[in-house]
């Protein structure tokens, strides 16, 4: 490795680390302006009672013990407990956290990549593109997404630290990386493709395969020792996978293959492969959720696109020795993505711009070192060269900032993606739901019936449109709205929990009676549904049991002010303070 260059009394590194860093922060700052979104953010942040509680006993021991949103993430857990202590739910910290910690990831990842290869300018190319490209947009400024910014970090730290091992090897060292990569895995599972990664870092640039020697068995000795070697790693990843999976099973997130046949997942995993390439060349047309075509997609694009993925896979393994980078910048790029490809098919989404987080990097290595490569060795070049990356950042950059403006409030992010996508029931009810909160029934109302009429079983959109039609006095067509959403599933909590409020709206106290037992039986730390099992029994005059739910509500949700007020009316109904 070369020695570290140097300008002036600082080294020329940390000027240019300073210098991503400053300038991520300064392309993200808007986000200090957004609210947060009805997509997710609710689930982690503004309806997480556990979260909203902040560091304590008790949200600790339920951060690395439930299963909640599908996951098994307790770090990501206590990162937005963190927030909600230091910021309450004021979205503005919440935002920043996420922008603090990509703008440190684009800083990390060029001190990776410096200690690797000992490029500096290309290192630093990679990491401005990292760091300013608008596919990342939805990793940071979405607070659901914590989970991307806050494990990256803890890959890149593995990496750094593996840097430092395979340097100086030693045990404490071993034993950074494992940690490192540890904790990565509980922000979040993503990670668990990482000693792959390692074991290609290994060929190219770390050099640890001896790739002089033609003898394929000395190469495979070396292969399997650098495989033992990780060991711990690959047990960390195979442990991860297996809980995410039973997590994400419980939590039904996964789909049947009867819902999503095998060709089909086939299919869209090489149209995504080509679409991320494509759109990290031409980043328009970004969305927040890009339907699942299902069985739509034309054989010519699934053609078009498994023959891009296989010629380009060709192109690399014949330069695998005269360019070793572009085989490990698209297997990084190829396996990355595996997780998330859909072959196990998690949510409803055919791609999403949050998984290209960590897999563009492998591209933009393979692009960055070819073209310095090609243009080595004609030094008229170097200086348009460098120019060119300058003006390929700033352009991200700018699409970047124009994205960003997209993600302000839920109206804006979901008006924008039924612009930029087509047929896409997610976008409609979410943008109804938004609606129906600002008090626009009637309009939520016809972007409800829109996702309906994509998708009649959309369960969140019957809930939706029970809630609409409620709103504007239809009870009967409410009442029908949510019946229809429990034939789907008998079990939602939420589906009973609406129904039961109804019929108790109408005087059927009983049967909503029997609908809250219900929703208590699937998930007894319903607060909602608790104070609703309170209100039900307070018209029966079974004032004792009522306030054993509102006191039940408020252990649960601190913060339930009508728990709290029902709670002080049914004490003096009994005449107790």
């Amino acid at each position: 490795m070369n020695n570290l260059s140097r300008t002036g009394p600082l080294r020329l590194e940390v000027i240019i680390c300073l210098f991503l860093i400053l300038a991520t922060t300064g392309v993200f700052w808007q986000v200090r302006n957004h609210d947060f979104v009805n997509y997710d953010d609710t689930r982690y942040v503004t309806k997480n009672a556990n979260v909203q509680g902040g560091l304590t006993v008790k949200g600790l021991i339920w951060a690395f013990t439930t299963g909640d949103v599908s996951n098994w993430h307790p770090l990501t857990w206590i990162s937005h407990m963190l927030d909600c202590q230091m910021h309450g739910l004021d979205p503005t910290g919440h935002h920043l956290t996420n922008v603090f910690l990509h703008a440190a990831n684009g800083g990390l990842l060029f001190l990776v990549l410096r200690f690797m290869t000992g490029a500096v300018w290309r290192s630093a190319i990679v990491s401005a593109l990292f760091a300013l490209h608008p596919l990342h947009v939805e990793s940071v400024a979405w607070v659901a997404e914590r989970k991307d910014v806050l494990s990256t970090f803890f890959w890149l730290l593995t990496m750094l630290a593996y840097t430092w091992y395979v340097k100086r090897p030693g045990f404490e060292k071993y034993l950074m990386v494992v940690a490192a990569m540890a904790l990565g895995l509980m922000a979040k599972p993503m990670l668990v493709t990482l000693p792959f990664v390692l074991l290609l870092l290994d060929y190219w640039p770390l050099g640890r395969f001896d790739v002089e020697v033609p003898s394929v068995g000395n190469n495979l000795k070396r292969l399997w020792r650098l495989v033992w070697e990780k060991w711990s790693l690959f047990l960390l990843s195979l442990a991860s996978s297996i809980i995410t999976f039973l997590v994400q099973q419980r939590g039904l997130a996964v789909q049947p293959l009867e819902l999503i046949p095998a060709e089909s997942r086939i299919a869209n995993a090489f149209v995504s492969y080509a679409s991320y390439v494509w759109k990290m060349i031409w980043p328009t047309h970004l969305a927040v959720y890009y339907p699942h075509p299902l069985e739509s997609l034309q054989e010519w694009q699934i053609m078009a696109a498994a023959f891009l993925v296989l010629s380009i896979s060709g192109m690399v393994l014949w330069e695998i020795k005269r360019r070793p980078y572009l085989m490990v910048g698209w297997l990084w790029y190829l396996g990355t993505l595996v997780p998330v490809i859909g072959l196990v098919q998690v949510g409803g989404q055919a791609m999403a711009d949050r998984y290209t987080y960590v897999p563009l990097i492998g591209l933009f290595m393979s692009v960055v070192w070819g073209i310095s490569d090609i243009t080595a060795t004609r030094s008229r070049l170097k200086g348009a060269l460098a120019v060119s990356a300058a003006v390929v950042v700033v352009i991200f950059a700018i699409c970047t900032s124009f994205q960003l403006r997209h993600w302000k409030n839920t109206k804006t992010l979901f008006e924008h993606a039924l612009r930029v996508t087509s047929r896409n029931q997610l976008a409609h009810n979410q943008l109804g739901l938004a609606l129906l909160k600002e008090g626009s029934p009637e309009k939520a109302t016809e972007h409800l019936l829109e996702a309906l009429r994509i998708t009649p079983q959309y369960v969140h959109a019957h809930i939706n449109l029970g809630n609409a039609y409620k709103d504007q006095g239809e009870v009967d067509k409410a009442e029908q709205e949510y019946r229809r959403a429990l034939r789907y599933v008998p079990s939602h909590a939420t589906a009973n929990n609406n129904l039961g409020i109804l019929l108790a709206m109408r005087g059927k106290t009983d049967e909503a009676l029997t609908l809250f037992s219900k929703v208590l039986e699937i998930d007894p730390d319903n607060a909602r549904a608790h104070n609703n099992m309170g209100i039900a029994l307070a018209k029966r005059g079974e004032f004792g049991k009522a306030i054993e739910h509102f006191s039940a509500a408020l252990r649960i949700d601190p913060q339930h002010a009508s728990a709290r007020q029902n709670l002080k009316r049914a004490l003096d109904r009994q005449g107790r303070n």
